[in-house]
């Protein structure tokens, strides 16, 4: 079967439609939507008759495929989403549901990536000197300042500031709301932003050179072409910004808990791979700099 009669089957529409509703990136619809194709070509049955056996035998082949155990998480996620859905909705029954004893594949703990202040500092001064340097100085400053994720900061609409306070309602993962906070170097570029920019017609903030609202793919398009310029070994990302904010947050003393809220993070664990990050730099300035770290030789 084609992907296009794939997506017309009902099961599928609908479950489309519904994830279309959360407030997911377009990588990670089109990644939930082939995830469940090429699992349908594999199993090649009705995908609400599929059983707990499916399932593992996907996993397998997936293994044996040398499959990367962060893509098999990934997928399993999907799953587990799209049975659920599947559930609630009245298409299986609770002991249908194929994946209560199917488990994560364990996959080594990378600690995020992020840069030091002073290539903040280079990478705001050279987003001044793009075609659109206004903007991008703002959506570097904006990424900083608050750690939104980057499909937060594209549907960030004027009417979601709060500019007495200095503080933005966002809609996170899961139609979730919180609030986030920025500083007056943010504020300054979002004046002089709002005084030389023509409002989209939305109400979006950020927008293209057409005036329609800017996409996820355009603001890393801009965050490339600026580090094209530099020298940060780092390769930048607006998600390595939000690395950044967390890790100067708690580098500065700011409490987990606070950063977790910051972040819309649902789990505390999720936050805690910054305080590895931040333990390592600790580690690495008390070697730099105390005085009887080694024994003379």
């Amino acid at each position: 079967m084609e992907k296009e009669e794939f997506l017309k089957l009902d099961i599928i529409s609908n479950f489309s439609n519904y994830i279309m509703t959360k407030n997911y990136s377009i990588n990670t619809y089109t990644s939930y939507i082939s995830d469940l194709y090429y699992f349908y070509l594999f199993v090649k049955k009705d995908l609400t008759k599929v059983t707990e056996r499916d399932i593992r035998s996907y996993q397998e082949e997936l293994n044996s495929s040398h499959e990367k155990p962060t893509s098999i998480r990934r997928k399993i996620s999907t799953f587990k989403s799209f049975y659920k859905f599947l559930y609630k909705n009245g298409y299986i029954n609770k002991k249908d549901y194929p994946l209560n004893k199917v488990v994560y594949p364990k996959v080594e703990k990378r600690l995020p990536k992020f840069i030091y202040y002073n290539d903040l500092l280079e990478i705001l001064d050279e987003s001044k000197r793009t075609n659109d340097g206004i903007r991008d100085r703002l959506i570097i400053e904006m990424l900083y300042a608050t750690g939104v994720r980057v499909s937060e900061l594209i549907n960030m609409k004027y009417s979601d500031i709060d500019f007495n306070n200095r503080r933005i309602r966002v809609c996170g993962k899961g139609n979730k709301e919180r609030i986030v906070y920025y500083g007056e170097y943010a504020e300054e570029a979002l004046k002089i932003y709002m005084s030389d920019h023509i409002k989209n017609d939305k109400g979006y903030v950020f927008v293209n050179s057409n005036g329609g609202r800017l996409t996820d793919r355009g603001v890393r398009y801009i965050i490339d072409k600026i580090m094209e310029k530099l020298s940060v070994k780092v390769h930048v990302t607006p998600h390595v910004l939000r690395h950044t904010f967390a890790t100067d947050m708690l580098n500065n003393g700011c409490d987990i808990k606070v950063v977790q809220e910051l972040l819309g993070h649902s789990s505390l664990q999720t936050t805690e791979v910054y305080t590895h990050v931040t333990n390592e730099r600790l580690k690495e300035v008390y070697y730099s700099c105390f005085p009887r770290r080694d024994k003379d030789e």
